[in-house]
C-alpha cells in the first residue's frame, strides 16, 4: 500500500472523480464518514465529480432525493446511471429505433433522448435491469436476435443487492436469453470503458483522461472501470474490497485509500490547505 506522500502524488493531476455510491459515499442508507466533507471540497476547490451506478432500473431523481436524505445535495447531471450512459453509447452511434426491455424509468430515460421504443423494426434492442420483465418482451427480445438485431445490454450484474437479500439483475437475464439465443450483448456498464466514455461526453471532453480517476469500493467493477478505461482507479476500503482482495486480484488499483476522506486529506495537502 502507497505512503500518504504517494497517493498525493497520484493524486495531483485529477480535476475529475467519478464516484461509486454505496460502499463509497454511504452504506446502506448511513452517509460514511466524512463522505459530505468529501464533496464539499471538491466542489469549493473547483474539482468535479458524478455518481457512477450500474442500476438502470432507476432514473437520476430517484438517487438525487436518496442522497438528499443522506444530506448530500446533488444535481440530476451529476448522476449517471448505466441507462443514461446506454443511451449515450446509442446516440454515438446514430441508433434512433430501439427494443427496450427495461422499467418505465428506464423507457422515460430514452425517450427523454429522444429515442422511439418500438416492436417494429427496431436498430437495436437494449436489455436493462427490468423489474417489469414479461414473458411476452422475453420471446419478442429473442426473436428479434434471431433476426440478427445487435444486442446492447445496460450493465451485467447478475444480482442486485437487497436488505437481507439478492434479486437476479441485468447479467441473469442476459445468460436467459443467451441460453435461447446465442447472442450475447454489448455491455455499457462498470466494468466496461463505455460508461467512462460516456462520462467523458458528460463533461464535453473537456478534460483530459490523466484527469479523471473512478473512485470505488470493488476492485472487479469500479478498479476494473478504471483500468479498462485507462483513467486512474482508486480502491477505498469502505465497502466490500479488502487488502487481501487486491493480493488475490489480477486488478491493480493505481492507489488505495482507507476512505474518501483520507482522498480528501491528500487534496489539501496538493492545495496547500491546512
Amino acid at each position: 500500500m502507497d505512503s500518504f506522500e504517494e497517493k498525493v502524488a497520484k493524486l495531483k493531476d485529477i480535476r475529475v472523480f467519478l464516484l461509486d455510491m454505496d460502499g463509497t459515499i454511504y452504506l446502506g442508507d448511513k452517509l460514511l464518514p466524512r463522505a459530505k466533507d468529501f464533496l464539499d471540497y471538491l466542489r469549493s476547490s473547483g474539482r468535479r465529480f458524478i455518481f457512477l451506478t450500474n442500476n438502470s432500473s432507476k432514473d437520476k431523481g430517484s438517487y438525487v432525493e436518496k442522497l438528499k436524505k443522506l444530506g448530500v445535495q446533488a444535481e440530476p447531471d451529476e448522476i449517471l446511471t448505466s441507462g443514461e450512459a446506454t443511451c449515450i453509447y446509442l446516440k454515438s452511434i446514430g441508433a434512433s429505433r430501439v427494443y427496450l426491455m427495461g422499467t418505465p424509468e428506464l423507457e422515460s430515460e430514452f425517450k427523454s433522448w429522444g429515442f422511439e421504443l418500438t416492436e417494429e423494426n427496431p436498430e437495436y434492442v437494449v436489455l436493462g435491469f427490468d423489474k417489469t420483465l414479461t414473458y411476452h418482451k422475453l420471446v419478442v427480445g429473442c426473436e428479434f436476435l434471431r433476426q440478427g438485431v445487435p444486442f446492447i445490454a445496460t450493465h451485467p450484474d447478475f444480482n442486485c443487492p437487497m436488505e437481507n437479500t439478492y434479486i437476479p439483475d441485468t447479467g441473469s437475464m442476459i445468460e436467459l436469453m443467451k441460453a435461447s439465443t446465442g447472442v450475447s450483448p454489448k455491455v455499457i456498464g462498470k466494468p466496461n470503458k463505455e460508461i467512462i466514455e460516456s462520462a467523458f461526453k458528460k463533461f464535453n471532453n473537456e478534460f483530459e483522461k490523466k484527469q479523471f480517476a473512478m473512485v470505488g469500493d470493488r476492485v472487479y467493477t469500479d478498479v476494473k472501470t478504471g483500468v479498462n478505461a485507462g483513467i486512474c482507479g482508486i480502491l477505498v476500503l469502505s465497502g466490500e474490497s479488502t487488502l487481501q482482495t487486491v493480493e488475490e486480484s489480477d486488478v491493480k488499483p493505481t492507489v488505495i485509500a482507507e476512505n474518501v476522506g483520507e482522498i480528501l486529506d491528500a487534496l489539501k495537502v496538493i492545495d496547500g490547505v491546512n
